[in-house]
């Protein structure tokens, strides 16, 4: 299928590792070009060994001033993808104000800022474009020690749509994809212990977790024409566990 993504500028966030970093090389390999965002400068080093011509930018996104300055001036963007995130899990009894903190600005602040400064671009050319978030199978099921990262995916489920319903008229598409774990590497080094592996697979119909590739494969989609009447959709790419 033909997503026609070749020649158009798209940033995507979380660059560095996993998602984000599959995210980068597919959209290279189909002649997108790519401003890769991460908080390491060592992950951008290598991603543009990888990806030639892509446009690195180091910056932590949960600190909104550096964000402004790293991103106000970056140019047109037609398609965005808003990867990073963060995912510190505690108990409920035991969360801390830190932690709570770090979460939301990682994983739903940042994101609004983001999306800001992108379909103001957008809509002061006059042109469409497609935002892609990335929440999580987190969002509409409850997990143990996750109560903070569940609660930003889940707003991050719902500031999808608020921003589908206002962004629409202007030509600019919002969907999410909402994964099961991903075998990146933290998903391997975090879930390979079939011990802990085996109540979450036990509730995923398909009986295994996802590659980075099934989720990329979905993100590419959602930013192509090809779904050019898809947005506020919540995408599961889960096996199955929703329907569990």
């Amino acid at each position: 299928m033909e997503l026609g993504l070749a020649g158009r500028r798209a940033l995507v966030t979380g660059a560095g590792k996993g998602i984000g970093r599959g995210t980068v090389q597919a959209l290279h390999a189909a002649g997108a070009r790519v401003v890769a965002v991460s908080r390491t400068q060592a992950d951008l080093d290598s991603l543009l060994r990888e990806c030639p011509g892509i446009d690195p930018v180091c910056v932590d996104l949960s600190d909104w001033e550096a964000t402004e300055r790293a991103l106000g001036n970056v140019g047109p963007v037609d398609l965005l993808v808003n990867n990073a995130g963060v995912a510190l899990l505690q108990p409920f009894l035991e969360i801390t104000k830190e932690a709570f903190d770090r979460s939301f600005e990682v994983n739903l602040r940042a994101v609004i800022q983001v999306s800001k400064i992108v379909a103001r671009g957008l809509i002061a050319r006059g042109v469409p474009g497609a935002i892609v978030n990335i929440s999580s199978q987190a969002s509409q099921r409850a997990i143990t020690n996750h109560s903070v990262y569940c609660a930003t995916k889940g707003a991050l489920d719902m500031l999808t749509k608020a921003m589908a319903l206002e962004l629409g008229p202007h030509k600019i598409r919002v969907n999410a994809v909402n994964p099961t774990v991903v075998m990146t590497a933290m998903g391997r080094a975090n879930w390979l212990d079939p011990q802990k592996a085996k109540p979450m697979l036990d509730r995923i119909p398909l009986g295994k977790f996802a590659e980075v590739e099934h989720v990329v494969d979905a993100i590419l989609f959602l930013l192509s024409d090809r779904s050019g009447m898809t947005t506020g959709s919540i995408v599961p790419v889960d096996g199955g566990f929703w329907a569990s």
